[in-house]
């Protein structure tokens, strides 16, 4: 850390404070059998003081007996979880971490569920009294402040209910702008040391996380207020909104990819309607380079967690957006992002408040992330119903967005058949097939839905293009999904009885989902069907299909279109056909053939533009034929 310009000389605290500094071992003996102790949160963690109460426990070992360890979440020790010292601790924690995991789920420590912004109500009101606080704070300054640094979260209420706190006081604890300043004199002692502040440091980005950010990247816009929750490939997603402008910030969690987004002027707050200009958490977990950015940082400020988790206040931000991880979720969509099983993974934390509070949010939406398997691609983490023991973290009604390496489910409004086929088109192909046999078991989707499995029927994604048609309408000309049922349904019963007329020459009006599946469920090696949509991935419109199907001589492919009614005449059916050429000769196609009705000028015309020769037909229609 550079120095503190705004510190006052240690010296004079001690000279000021005297009866404030005492022996560990004097200070230590005030606590009691039975005592509630607090401890910083995460990062925050003061180590030293940790470390040297189980010393004075290890040396005193009847000092005391039973006494409640409470946390939020451990990243440095947790020797106080350790058999030895069964009869002196017993950690509760609120957010369960890699050091106290096995301890909970083996019976050696508990675990309290419960939304993280409501943990400082219960200190306040007493029904998880606390009497003995171990915090870490940064040096004072001139007026005897000295700030909690990278965490307020819990720890400022835990303090103000503590009847005694303990500080370890260190240098390298940043200064925080906002709620975590307390005055020496709520301090009853102060240890003196030293050392570096706990890091959280994440993995380098992965194809996965970039394949993840980069569909998260499309549903983030600028000027969007965001939330992003723990997870070293959530903070690894944000390098995919670097081109992205004027984004605010409200969450829980400052990690270092906000800091760097932060650093290239990506996030200013500039158009966030609550606490503008200013970025706000609750606690930080990164690198030292992060927290050196937070140091005494005016455009950061770190509120109480009852403040920055309240849905109604994360409701008051318009276009909020809530970027969380689950553990698994199924096909109905209610997800868990706490517990394995009956494995106790986590916790609630506060992602359930954020999804919550920017669904109430005007233009808010929410995006769960997740890798679609797990342990090396032998588990899916898209399941038909969450496993036994499992807690609901997320309800059905809390996503909008589901979002796996695969692509991108919007589940909002939809029904459950809907969300069923939403999110099989988003797990892993390997599972996809077992998920459509499961799901039909259950009766979430047709009992006659049809499914191409491996290689055959895997979503196209790199053949998604965007186009400008000639009267400037912005075209997505995409593969269709399996998903895509609805939409279809949608576009061919928008279709005029001529429209309908001219592209089947046949009088047959209905297309019932027998039909629907021979458009959505397709070979892709041997057939093509292209929408041209508009709109966002919550609202898309089919404006256009089109469609190719290899013939049995294997070089030649019979090409046929459709253009909604109020969309014609605008250049949707000329981009399509050009595409579809373009993928015709791609995929080493010899030539196209199309029927046309006589009567069907529009049409023809197309085709004709596009290098169609025309021969007449006895049976009132065009045949014509392109070679590629």
């Amino acid at each position: 850390m550079a120095d503190k310009g705004y510190a006052v000389d240690l010296e004079w605290v001690r000279q000021q404070y005297p009866d404030k500094f005492a022996a560990e071992s004097q200070i230590f003996s005030k606590i009691h059998p039975g005592s509630r102790i607090f401890i910083g949160t995460a990062c925050a963690e003061p180590q030293y003081l940790v470390n040297a109460l189980v010393a004075y426990v290890e040396s005193n070992p009847k000092a005391f007996f039973d006494a409640e360890v409470l946390q939020v979440w451990t990243l440095g020790v947790a020797a106080y979880t350790q058999d030895k010292f069964k009869s002196n601790f017993r950690h509760n924690s609120f957010f369960i971490g890699d050091n106290t995991r096995n301890a909970v789920n083996a019976g050696l420590a508990d675990y309290t569920p419960i939304f993280l912004s409501q943990v400082p109500d219960l200190f306040r009101r007493g029904i998880v009294p606390v009497e003995v606080a171990l915090i870490q704070t940064s040096l004072p300054d001139h007026h005897g402040y000295v700030s909690l640094g990278v965490s307020v979260d819990i720890v400022k209420a835990a303090v103000e209910r503590a009847g005694l706190v303990i500080a370890q006081v260190n240098r390298q604890m940043p200064r925080v702008h906002g709620d975590g300043f307390i005055h020496i004199d709520k301090i009853d002692y102060i240890v003196l040391h030293d050392e570096p502040v706990l890091e959280f440091n994440t993995p380098v980005d992965d194809e996965i996380a970039q394949r993840i950010g980069n569909y998260v990247s499309r549903l983030v816009q600028d000027g969007d207020t965001i939330q992003v929750g723990y997870g070293s490939r959530l903070n690894s997603l944000l390098s995919s909104l670097k081109g992205k402008k004027n984004l605010g910030v409200h969450t829980e969690l400052m990690s270092d990819g906000i800091a760097e987004l932060m650093k290239l002027g990506v996030i200013d707050n500039s158009r966030k309607n609550r606490d503008r200009g200013k970025t706000v958490a609750t606690f930080c977990m990164g690198k030292k380079e992060t927290y050196e950015f937070i140091d005494d940082n005016p455009s950061i400020e770190f509120r109480t967690i009852e403040y920055t988790n309240d849905p109604l206040v994360i409701s008051q931000h318009e276009n909020m957006v809530a970027i969380n991880s689950a553990l698994e979720i199924d096909l109905t969509g209610q997800a868990t992002s706490e517990t394995i099983g009956k494995t106790f993974y986590s916790g609630i934390g506060g992602q359930a408040d954020f999804m919550r509070g920017a669904i109430m949010a005007r233009y808010g939406k929410t995006i769960l992330t997740m890798q679609s398997t797990a342990l090396d691609d032998t588990v899916s983490r898209i399941v038909p119903f969450l496993q036994e023991g499992s807690g609901v973290s997320m309800i059905r009604g809390d996503i909008h967005y589901v979002v796996t390496e695969y692509g991108i489910a919007y589940l909002h409004g939809k029904n459950i058949r809907e969300r069923a086929m939403e999110l099989i088109a988003i797990a892993h192909p390997k599972f996809r097939p077992w998920l459509i046999e499961e799901a039909k078991k259950l009766n979430l989707i047709y009992k006659d839905q049809a499914f191409v499995p491996g290689k055959r029927g895997e979503y196209p994604e790199t053949l998604e293009t965007y186009k400008t048609t000639k009267t400037g309408l912005q075209l997505l000309l995409r593969p269709v999904k399996i998903s895509d049922e609805p939409l279809l349904k949608d576009f061919f019963y928008a279709l005029s009885d001529t429209s309908m007329y001219r592209r089947f020459i046949s009088s047959r009006k209905d297309m019932p989902h027998e039909r629907l599946q021979e458009f959505v469920i397709i070979d892709y090696t041997q057939e093509m069907v292209i929408l041209a949509t508009i709109g966002k991935e919550d609202k898309e419109e089919v404006v256009g299909v089109g469609q190719y199907g290899i013939g049995t001589d294997m070089h030649s492919a019979e090409v046929a279109f459709a253009v909604r009614d109020s969309y014609q005449k605008m250049g949707i059916g000329t981009e399509m056909l050009n595409y579809l050429i373009y993928l015709g000769k791609r995929n080493g196609l010899l030539a196209f053939t199309a029927e046309v009705l006589f009567d069907n000028r529009p049409m023809l015309s197309i085709f004709e533009k596009a290098g169609f020769a025309i021969y007449a037909s006895s049976s009132g229609t065009y045949e014509l034929r392109m070679a590629l």
